[in-house]
């Protein structure tokens, strides 16, 4: 922090703006959490507990979903709090320290799905040479180098928002410490800053888009090679779910981070990072449940596992009773 900064806390006044509707914001946003926390923790359960998921494709949705689920608990906690409370003050440390968190996982999320992307592309083009070429070592150093980039990045960013001062006011117009809000209080936002922020989002959105378009060139040249439909319909529909959810992340996320900003923009930014922060979440596991059928069968038999020791559990009680 600059010794000129004297800005020393923050108010999350982004729900100020629909007192009515406080209530039923609250509800519905702890059921949506509460489902995606339920959704995330049973495909990763699964995965886990299904040794024919142990595969690079499922290691790598493993470590999406453990990161979407805690991308939800850097955000919700804290915006179901504020929606109960009255002063929704945040200080400088702690929303710098979410912002850190949020785009390094948001950053984390992009090149998971990139390094998911080139996955299908080796199971398409090389299939037998697949569990070869995408060893477990390599899906480690894939998902930590995903990490390491992400929060790299997002440290960048973070670093160059809080080297502004902060002198007048500090009502943020968001339910988060996004960056839009956050630098639009700044008193010396520059076009130089505002260039290394949106130079950083792009890389992080638009680079890792690109990579996984290049994979799906290749992987559409490939499948339109085939020489018969029921291996091209094979083939796609083991890319369909993660292409479902490229679509609907990198939708929102461009949406939010890569169009031209106003202060008229803001209200309009906080209903789209509603939905990027709780409906995305919510959309992964289910589009993966949906149209996986192999997902689908595992976490039918976790589910009956777990269901029977529960009973048995219960039964034991009661005999004892």
């Amino acid at each position: 922090m600059n010794n000129h900064t004297t800005v020393q806390t923050f108010l999350l006044w982004g729900f100020s703006s629909f007192p009515e509707l406080t209530n039923v914001l609250f509800v519905v946003i702890l059921a949506s959490h509460v489902t995606i926390l339920w959704a995330n923790v049973s495909i990763m359960l699964t995965i886990k507990l299904s040794q024919n998921l142990h595969t690079p494709m499922y290691f790598l949705l493993f470590s999406l979903s453990l990161s979407e689920t805690c991308i939800t608990m850097v955000v919700i906690p804290r915006m179901l709090v504020d929606l109960l409370s009255e002063t929704k003050t945040i200080s400088l440390p702690e929303c710098a320290t979410q912002m850190f968190f949020f785009f390094g996982l948001a950053a984390n999320n992009c090149f998971i799905m990139a390094a998911m992307s080139y996955d299908r592309y080796t199971a398409i083009h090389s299939p037998l040479h697949y569990h070869t070429l995408m060893t477990r070592r390599i899906c480690i150093q894939l998902v930590m180098a995903s990490s390491l980039a992400g929060f790299l990045i997002s440290l960048c960013i973070t670093m160059t928002i809080f080297s502004l001062s902060f002198c007048d006011s500090n009502n943020i117009q968001h339910f988060f410490c996004d960056i839009s809000p956050v630098v639009h209080l700044a008193c010396d936002y520059t076009s130089y800053h505002e260039m290394i922020i949106f130079v950083l989002s792009a890389f992080v959105l638009v680079g890792s888009f690109i990579l996984i378009m290049i994979s799906y060139v290749f992987i559409v040249a490939i499948v339109v090679k085939m020489s018969s439909a029921k291996s091209r319909s094979k083939a796609f529909s083991t890319c369909s779910s993660h292409l479902t959810v490229v679509c609907i992340h990198y939708g929102f996320a461009s949406f939010v981070y890569l169009r031209p900003k106003s202060s008229d923009s803001f209200r309009e930014d906080m209903l789209m990072a509603v939905t990027y922060t709780v409906l995305t979440p919510l959309l992964n596991p289910i589009v993966y449940s949906l149209r996986n059928k192999e997902m689908q069968i595992a976490l039918r038999k976790v589910l009956e596992n777990i269901f029977n020791v529960f009973s048995q559990l219960t039964d034991r009680k009661s005999l004892n009773i």
